[in-house]
């Protein structure tokens, strides 16, 4: 069993509790991977890696410096979709974070956003930044072992959040940023 109390509220006035959380059965955990990953739905998996690879080659193609640091974050958004859809079928994620899961979810098929998803690259980088603000909120509530056990990039998830995070509050505008936070503790 863990117990995880090290993450900090974003806001001082906020009380965070203790959260317990047991280390979900293997047999389980590839239920949910399976149900998410569309790993045996071939059609599905093909979208997963074309929508990857068109990131890719558009970054590698048109964006160069540009878009420095976030192109490569923009790479991770199919990953944090699957944590999203795992964790919003975690039998340890309770409803009240489930909600704010699914408004993220919601956010980033939608097809409104803060910043056109039509403009390439750069129309990602709310949504990345949207789920990264919104999983942090979630960390505050659920074990970190529960997102751990769900994700599945490549890189520390953890490590990536406070990345994309700080490169959030360094280099996004700051009217970018407002809109995203409020639009967070609306779902919230």
């Amino acid at each position: 069993m863990y117990k995880e109390t090290t993450i900090e509220p974003a806001d001082a006035s906020e009380v965070v509790e203790e959260v317990e959380a047991k280390e979900i059965p293997k047999g389980e955990k590839e239920e949910i991977k399976e149900k998410v990953v569309f790993t045996e739905d071939k059609k599905k998996l093909k979208f997963y890696e074309i929508l990857r690879k068109r990131i890719l080659k558009f970054a590698e193609d048109k964006a160069g410096h540009t878009a420095g640091k976030f192109t490569e974050y923009v790479l991770t958004l199919p990953d944090f979709f699957i944590l999203l859809c795992r964790l919003a079928v975690d039998k340890r994620v309770p409803a009240t974070q489930k909600v704010i899961i699914s408004g993220i979810i919601a956010y980033v098929i939608s097809p409104i956003d803060i910043i056109p998803d039509f403009i390439p690259v750069i129309g990602y980088i709310d949504d990345i930044v949207l789920v990264v603000f919104g999983l942090n909120i979630v960390l505050n509530e659920i074990d970190k072992q529960v997102v751990l056990d769900n994700w599945s990039g490549e890189e520390d998830v953890l490590q990536l959040l406070q990345k994309i995070t700080l490169a959030a509050e360094r280099f996004l505008d700051k009217n970018i940023l407002r809109r995203i936070k409020k639009w967070i503790r609306h779902i919230k």
